[in-house]
C-alpha cells in the first residue's frame, strides 16, 4: 500500500492512474479538493477496490494520522501543493499555508508514524517528496542547465514556498533520520491538466475563439516534462533512490512560451481547423508580463539517468501531439472544469471523510 497526496490534481492523478495501469498495489489518494483538484480525473477508478479515496488537508494532523494507521502504507508521495505562480502573487498565504505548514503538519504525523514501525517495516519506508525546477531561480540564456547542486534561488512566493518544503523534508532526513526522496520536475504539461497553465488555456482558449495571452515577448524558455513520463521518473526514484538525494527530473525539451504556442495552434490547424479557415495563431495576443517572471529554466537529468537509469520516453513532439488530442477527445472534462460540475460529481461518488 503506498499513499499518494494531492491524487486528485494534474501530476497527483496520473501518477494515481498511471500506478493503478501498471502496479497490483493498492494507493490510498488524500486530496483536499481545493479548486484544481478534480476527482472526475479519477473516474476510470472508481469502484476499483486498489483505489481508496479520502477529501482530506495535509495539514489536519489528526487526519492524517488515523490515515497513516489504519492504511500502514509503505511509502508516502507528496504532491500536495498550490502551484499556480500567478495565483501567488495575487495570494500568497494559501501558498505559505499548503506548501509550507502543510508539509510540515504531513512530515511530523509521518514521522510519528515511521518511528512506530519495526524492522524491514521501518527500513524500507519512503517519503518521496515532489518539488519543482522554480526553487532554483532564473537562468541567463548562455547559463548551463539546473543540476542539483545549484543554489536555490526562488523568486516567486510560489517557488519560495516550494523551496522552503524542500528544506523541511531535507532537515527532516538529517535530523531524524526519515527516509526521504525528493524530485525536482520541469513544467509538466499533458492530459487533466486545469485550463489555467499554459498549454491546457491555449487549447480551450483557441477552440473557444478568445485570446491566447502570451506574457511579454513570449521569449521565456521552459523545459517541458510529459507528465507520464514524469510519472514513471517518480516511480523509479521510488524504487532505488538514495535516501536523502534530490533528483532532478526533465524532458531535455527546452522551448520558448511563443514557440510552445504557436505550435499547439499548428495542431489545432491540423486537427481540428476554424471554421473560417484562418489559422489560430492570429487569436495570440502579447499581454503586459507579470511580475518577477523569471526568464529561463533548464533540467540537466543526467543523474537520474546516469545512477537510476530514467530518460523520458516522449520528444515534445510526440507529446504535444499526444495532449492536444486528449483536449480534443474531452471537451466535456473541459466544460465541467469551468462550471465546476465536477464538484457536484464528487457528492455523488466519494464520501469527503476519513472514517
Amino acid at each position: 500500500m503506498i499513499l499518494v497526496t494531492g491524487g486528485a490534481g494534474f501530476i497527483g492523478a496520473n501518477f494515481v492512474l498511471d500506478w493503478l495501469a501498471t502496479q497490483q498495489e493498492p494507493v490510498v489518494n488524500v486530496d483536499k479538493l481545493t479548486y484544481a483538484g478534480n476527482v472526475e480525473n479519477l473516474a476510470s477508478v472508481h469502484g476499483d477496490a486498489r483505489h481508496v479515496f479520502v477529501q482530506a488537508d495535509i495539514g489536519d494532523s489528526a487526519v492524517m494520522d488515523v490515515l497513516l494507521a489504519r492504511h500502514q502504507p509503505r511509502a508516502v508521495i507528496n504532491f500536495a501543493a498550490e502551484s499556480h505562480v500567478d495565483r501567488s502573487i495575487h495570494g500568497p498565504e494559501d501558498f505559505i499555508q499548503t506548501n509550507v505548514v502543510g508539509t510540515f503538519r504531513l512530515l511530523e504525523a509521518v514521522r510519528g508514524y515511521w518511528s512506530r514501525l519495526q524492522g524491514n517495516a521501518k527500513s524500507d519506508f519512503r517519503f518521496l517528496h515532489v518539488s519543482t525546477d522554480e526553487v532554483y531561480g532564473t537562468l541567463s540564456p548562455s547559463d548551463p542547465a539546473f543540476t542539483e547542486e545549484n543554489n536555490y534561488e526562488p523568486n516567486s512566493p510560489y517557488s519560495a514556498s516550494k523551496a522552503a518544503s524542500d528544506h523541511l523534508v531535507r532537515a527532516w532526513h538529517h535530523t531524524y533520520g526519515l527516509p526521504v526522496l525528493t524530485t525536482n520536475c520541469s513544467n509538466n504539461y499533458g492530459p487533466l491538466h486545469f485550463p489555467e497553465k499554459l498549454i491546457p488555456l491555449v487549447i480551450v482558449n483557441a477552440l473557444a475563439g478568445k485570446p491566447l495571452p502570451v506574457y511579454g515577448d513570449g521569449m521565456q524558455v521552459r523545459d517541458w516534462l510529459y507528465v507520464r513520463d514524469h510519472c514513471s521518473a517518480i516511480r523509479r526514484v521510488l524504487e532505488a533512490g538514495k535516501l536523502g538525494d534530490t533528483y532532478n527530473v526533465g524532458g531535455w525539451n527546452e522551448q520558448a512560451n511563443i514557440d510552445i504556442v504557436k505550435t499547439v495552434c499548428a495542431l489545432l490547424d491540423e486537427l481540428r481547423p476554424r471554421a473560417d479557415g484562418k489559422g489560430y495563431a492570429e487569436q495570440i495576443t502579447y499581454v503586459a508580463d507579470r511580475p518577477g517572471h523569471d526568464r529561463r529554466y533548464a533540467i540537466d537529468a543526467r543523474k537520474l539517468e546516469r545512477e537510476l537509469g530514467w530518460k523520458p520516453a516522449e520528444t515534445f513532439d510526440t507529446g504535444i501531439r499526444k495532449t492536444v488530442q486528449w483536449y480534443l477527445d474531452h471537451p466535456q472534462w473541459v466544460a465541467n472544469v469551468q462550471s465546476g460540475a465536477y464538484r457536484d460529481w464528487v457528492q455523488k461518488q466519494y464520501t469527503a471523510t476519513a472514517e
